[in-house]
């Protein structure tokens, strides 16, 4: 109790009124329930043992939960998405009533400075739609940058419903993919941001699920601190993550990586590790999708940036996960944020109405490398999720290098063939790998035919 106690007052909640029932920010007026679930709705006590009383407007159930050690949780079964409603919780001393309660569709989008991105940083995109955004059956929860050594039990947020200056600071890739299903779904989306710019992926795992594994410990200590973000692991998964793992959410998008092409050696598990972690403290199976990160000229030598995309693409082994490719996205390569975010909402958006929903919408498979086939001084690359033939805008085939045996790249020329991809230099007569876009800046030209980007890939396993 000493340990609630102090909590309570570190989160500036008073104690006045002597009320014994009490709830976190994220139950509270104009919430989203996720629809069709059982949910949890839990808070605390000022009575250790307290009994409180739970009463929906939705079913005639009179439910009831007791606390232990002053803490409450109890699931209850939602309706599908309707009309408005609201909860009572009672107990022996007060009794709190949440207003303007809808059942829809909750989304978390998590990140750093790309998924943040909105009118408060001038985005045209966003400022574009303000007009417009005035939206009741999207509701927003933005928790605030925050970082703690020990998980909390509560956040500085509160629900509101879409407005214009609401909307301007929220996440332009969260206000867009929840835009678009509302009006696929004709359902509430309830949008939570919880995202912190420049933030390297290990604050977002917990500190305990690093340190049982010991390369991608010593991985997160080489990271160079700064005074904007932590870089200490888990204490944004325990400020801005772990208050929230109760609330039943449909999934999440993730888009980061910019800030750790230097681990892009351990990036690929330790993404497999946070996913983990956080589908076990939500105690759900979620889709995870993430965004690939774009290209940029400034990561420096070595192809860091394209070693990090070649990360990610590895975690797409994880179940229930899906990746978007941005590189036709990006128009100066010199800018870390591209401004297109409609379209990488739309894609994310795609990615949920086909994978999630069942429904038939926009395409949502990139094509990527499957396997190659040397011959006679070419290398024929055959791919998986094409769904149908190669086309290349704007000429021929573009990034593409050939090695040998000496395992040095020369410009090379791509041939489409059907929905192959044949390739050759005469620099390189007798050539044994490809790479296609594998640099940190490159936008390529390669495409579906649905128009989407193939992804980056090379044949080889040579770390140069």
């Amino acid at each position: 109790m000493k340990k609630y106690f102090y909590l309570l007052v570190c989160l500036g909640i008073s104690f006045f009124s002597q009320a014994e029932v009490q709830l976190p920010a994220i139950i509270g007026d104009h919430m989203v329930l996720q629809q069709k679930a059982k949910v949890t709705l839990w808070g605390w006590t000022t009575n250790p043992t307290e009994t409180v009383k739970i009463k929906v407007d939705w079913d005639t159930t009179r439910y009831q939960t007791k606390a232990v050690l002053g803490k409450w949780s109890i699931q209850i079964s939602t309706p599908a998405a309707g009309e408005s409603h609201q909860i009572e919780f009672q107990g022996n001393k007060n009794t709190l009533v949440v207003k303007d309660v809808v059942m829809g569709e909750v989304w978390l989008f998590s990140g750093q400075s790309n998924m943040e991105w909105s009118g408060d940083q001038n985005l045209q995109e966003t400022l574009d739609e303000m007009p417009n955004a005035t939206n009741k059956q999207i509701r927003f929860f933005y928790i605030p940058k925050a970082t703690s050594s020990f998980p909390q039990e509560d956040v500085r947020a509160k629900w509101v419903v879409c407005n214009p200056e609401a909307m301007k600071s929220f996440s332009a890739i969260g206000y867009f993919f929840g835009k678009e299903l509302n009006q696929k779904l004709g359902v509430p989306m309830g949008l939570i941001n919880s995202n912190w710019g420049g933030t390297p992926a290990e604050v977002w795992t917990p500190e305990d699920v690093l340190n049982k594994k010991p390369h991608l410990w010593e991985a997160a200590k080489k990271l160079r601190p700064n005074s904007f973000w932590s870089v200490y692991p888990g204490l944004n998964y325990n400020a801005m993550i772990a208050p929230i793992s109760s609330y039943t959410i449909a999934g999440a998008l993730w888009y980061q990586g910019e800030s750790n092409v230097g681990q892009y050696a351990t990036y690929a598990e330790l993404m497999e590790s946070m996913i983990t972690s956080w589908r076990t403290a939500f105690k759900n199976n979620f889709p995870f999708y993430f965004a690939q990160i774009a290209p940029y000229s400034k990561y420096g030598d070595n192809n860091f940036g394209a070693k990090l995309r070649e990360a990610q693409t590895k975690n797409l082994a994880i179940e229930k996960t899906a990746m978007v490719v941005l590189t036709d996205l990006v128009p100066d390569v010199t800018n870390i944020h591209p401004t297109k975010k409609v379209e990488v909402a739309h894609r994310f958006a795609n990615l949920a109405l086909v994978r999630h929903y069942g429904q038939d919408a926009g395409p949502i498979f990139y094509p990527k490398y499957d396997r190659h086939r040397v011959e006679k001084g070419k290398i024929r690359i055959y791919f998986k999720e094409l769904n149908g033939k190669l086309m290349a805008k704007d000429g021929d085939p573009s990034h593409l290098t050939i090695a040998g045996e000496d395992q040095k790249f020369y410009p090379a020329q791509g041939k489409i063939d059907g929905n192959t991809l044949v390739v050759s230099s005469p620099d390189v007569p007798n050539p044994v790998a490809v790479r296609y876009a594998f640099s940190n800046d490159a936008i390529p030209n390669l495409f579906s035919r649905e128009g989407l980007p193939v992804n980056l890939f090379r044949t080889d396993n040579w770390d140069n």
